[in-house]
């Protein structure tokens, strides 16, 4: 369940206007740092901006627990704008973070990736101090390049800029060692 939109031809300024949007809302979502047991509406609202700025938006959530029961839709934490879901994200949960937009009948795009919520305190777990609040990031789990001619790059500002850059960085030098050093995918 991870997707990457793919583009094979020339897209169109709208369609890299919507994708850029999308991105961004998938990086607005993986570049937080939140108190541990935030409820995921309240990360919706990261994943949503870009699009909601261009009186756009999709009609599902942002992104659901993966897996502790081999399930890919798996609760309880999700990041949706469902306001009655409470449970909040821990450390150690594997969740989607997949932002989209659909026009029926012409493009749609879905960007999927997973990330693992880990402690963004500089102490360990066992350091910190009596009542200090604990914060999440997110590491990121899925190692799949993103298509950059399809970023409209006057839309990004430059901490997405630079996010794009470390995570393309992250994706090759946790990859390239499995590939073969004249494969197509390594040229790629």
């Amino acid at each position: 369940d991870v997707t990457r939109t793919w583009h094979f031809g020339k897209p169109t300024d709208e369609f890299r206007d919507v994708y850029t949007r999308v991105l961004k809302g998938n990086i607005g979502v993986d570049s937080m740092i939140f108190p541990e047991n935030t409820p995921g509406f309240v990360l919706d609202v990261f994943a949503r901006k870009s699009l909601w700025e261009a009186g756009l938006d999709y009609g599902h959530g942002t992104g659901h627990g993966v897996g502790a029961a081999l399930n890919v839709h798996e609760g309880p934490f999700g990041i949706s704008p469902r306001f009655t879901n409470l449970e909040g994200l821990k450390n150690g949960m594997v969740v989607s973070n997949e932002p989209g937009y659909y026009d029926d009948g012409n493009e749609n795009l879905l960007e999927i990736k997973y990330v693992n919520p880990e402690h963004a305190n500089e102490d360990t777990e066992d350091d910190a101090k009596a009542g200090e609040k604990k914060y999440i990031k997110f590491a990121k789990l899925t190692m799949i390049p993103i298509q950059k001619n399809l970023i409209k790059v006057s839309l990004m500002n430059n901490e997405e800029l630079d996010w794009l850059d470390a995570y393309h960085e992250e994706v090759f030098s946790k990859v390239s060692p499995l590939l073969e050093k004249d494969s197509p995918a390594m040229k790629w």
